[in-house]
């Protein structure tokens, strides 16, 4: 996968990665050239008063040393150019990605884990391209090449390579295997204290409500301590590496100088081509230091690759149609019909591997211009049916329809512009107030944001701002109450003036007084739209013209709150549950 995504990413910058390879060559092939040059000096030696030879070897050498720096220097400035684009790249890719997640995709993978996978693991993979293209071309030439001048200065004494480089290389090979499986754990390990710490911040105040700080320490505690000792062992290993690479290369020059006096003594060496000799052992002992750094950031980044593509090769559950079918123009000045009916067709709802369905056979019709009210017990199935209708979650059976026209037809920006949502837990994203309301009208005018948190009860609040529309909002709008984020997400809803409005149980934090006048004020904003609300409270629904009761995934029960009283005996039990019957009467 690591591979794949190399060949994938760095594609569009072939070039530059030609020039980083090419440069990389020049200052190899110069680090290699630099001993033999001093190999003459010192075999040679300079007669005396030969200046003309120091200067022109001494500036050649020096020429050669600069090339070297300027081509490093370069390569470097490119290599990390392409590892940002890379990693950019990838991380670009990594969010369209996951925008297009339906819920059952969200719920697999779930957040800690994708926050993770497109920070953590995206870093680990860039630092890998970058260290790639500092020492890719650089370590095998310097190797082979060390090589190849090596025998060349002697032949003997290179017998000594036969010991060193594989000891050396199985060495290192042992230590980065040993870290591969401690790479794996470590990712995991980072996934599970994001999730932990996610779920404390996000949940602080309910920690704090029930005095529950100690047992939030220790469970932070025990998964940051099972990253530490994964951490360490890891660490252990990459630190081990070092000293061991160390010691093999020190006792390879002790080895070389031992062997190269003996042969120096008997006239078989001379000192330049034992310097030489020793110059090259170093470049052959530092190309296999650096290919054992590249192997240890290897292990870890091909576990972080395989999270990625991961990601990157689960396709969504729910996509859009190869042939798609456009949905009805709205009522225009001709008389037309209202557009916007909502149907369910024998409609079966099941989640991956469950054993049962979740939604039975369900038909129903939700028409324009009528309220159309789901209650149920918790657990009935609501929620998941008001989420069919704007995909997300597809019917694995039977099918929902809008103006006769299945919802799998239709493109998803097709139907979200017609749908105005809102979800059982209303969120709002940092910015001001305008922002959020924008997000359901981007071109909304003042005027037209005034008037939708009018209808959505907000506007009093709202103008008590500092900064009225333009006051900030927290993260998932921590700065304002459950039932004030309720009626600025309503509002969010009702600026779009969509045909179909959706509200999952949206009216359940708030008064009875607040939520009278709430719903008296869609009523003719929504006089034209089909609504299907879904509630947990009598007093929200009783005035709907169809309401649904929902038991364990079916229909039990269907008509108006007066129908439904006289003859339901479920929807008798939700409503003795709340109110007296005299009251519900």
């Amino acid at each position: 996968m690591l591979v794949t995504l190399a060949r994938k990413y760095l594609g569009p910058y072939r070039w530059a990665v030609v020039a980083v390879l090419v440069l990389q060559l020049v200052q190899t092939l110069g680090a290699l050239y630099l001993p033999s040059l001093n190999a003459d000096i010192i075999d040679d030696g300079v007669v005396v008063g030969d200046i003309g030879r120091i200067w022109s070897t001494g500036g050649w050498m020096l020429v050669v040393s600069l090339g070297q720096v300027v081509a490093s220097v370069v390569a470097v400035y490119f290599g990390a150019q392409v590892a940002t684009a890379f990693g950019r790249d990838l991380r670009r890719d990594l969010f369209r990605t996951v925008q297009t997640y339906s819920a059952r995709e969200m719920a697999q993978f779930g957040a800690p884990t994708l926050i993770t996978r497109g920070t953590n693991d995206v870093q680990q993979v860039q630092m890998t391209v970058l260290m790639t293209f500092t020492i890719m071309v650089m370590a095998p030439i310097m190797l082979v090449g060390g090589v190849i001048l090596a025998l060349s200065e002697d032949v003997t004494m290179s017998g000594l390579l036969l010991v060193i480089v594989p000891v050396l290389g199985v060495t290192a090979g042992l230590i980065v295997w040993r870290m591969v499986p401690h790479f794996r754990r470590m990712q995991k390990r980072i996934d599970a204290i994001n999730a932990v710490l996610r779920e404390q911040i996000t949940g602080l105040r309910v920690v704090r409500a029930f005095v529950r700080e100690q047992r939030e320490k220790e469970r932070f505690g025990t998964v940051n301590e099972e990253l530490f000792d994964t951490s360490l062992r890891a660490g252990q290993l990459m630190a081990l590496t070092f000293p061991v690479v160390m010691l093999i290369m020190n006792m390879s020059s002790v080895a070389v100088l031992w062997f190269g006096a003996r042969e120096i003594e008997a006239g078989g060496l001379q000192i330049g081509s034992l310097t030489a000799f020793l110059s090259y052992l170093m470049y052959i002992l530092m190309a296999v230091m650096m290919s054992t750094m590249i192997f240890m950031m290897i292990p870890r980044a091909a576990v972080a690759a395989e999270r990625i593509g991961e990601v990157l090769e689960t396709e969504s559950s729910v996509v859009d149609p190869v042939a798609p079918v456009a949905l009805l123009p709205a009522d225009d000045a001709g008389g037309q019909a209202p557009r916007g009916r909502v149907t369910f067709e024998d409609v079966e709802f099941r989640y991956p591997g469950a054993e049962a369905p979740v939604l039975h056979e369900l038909t129903f019709a939700a028409e324009p211009g009528q309220i159309t009210a789901i209650i149920g017990s918790t657990g009935s199935g609501k929620s998941t049916l008001l989420n069919l209708v704007p995909r997300l979650f597809d019917a694995t059976g039977g099918s929902v329809r809008i103006d006769g026209i299945d919802v799998r037809d239709v493109l998803q920006r097709d139907l979200g512009s017609v749908m105005g949502l809102v979800p059982q837990k209303a969120f709002l994203f940092t910015g001001t107030v305008a922002d959020n309301l924008r997000y359901g009208k981007p071109d909304a005018s003042e005027e037209e944001m005034w008037a939708a948190l009018e209808v959505a009860q907000a506007r009093d609040f709202v103008e008590a701002l500092p900064d009225g529309l333009e006051s900030m909002v927290a993260q998932g709008g921590a700065t304002f109450s459950g039932g004030q984020r309720q009626r600025l997400a309503i509002a969010r809803a009702v600026i779009r003036e969509p045909r179909i409005y959706l509200f999952d149980d949206s009216f359940s934090a708030l008064d009875y007084a607040t939520d009278a006048r709430l719903r008296a004020a869609l009523r003719p904003r929504t006089r034209e739209a089909t609504v299907i609300v879904v509630a947990q409270r009598v007093a929200t629904i009783r005035d709907a013209e169809q309401i649904l009761v929902l038991d364990h995934g079916r229909i039990v029960g269907r008509g108006t709150h007066t129908e439904l009283l006289a003859d339901n005996p479920t929807y008798q039990e939700i409503v003795t549950s709340q109110m007296s019957l005299e009251e519900a009467a």
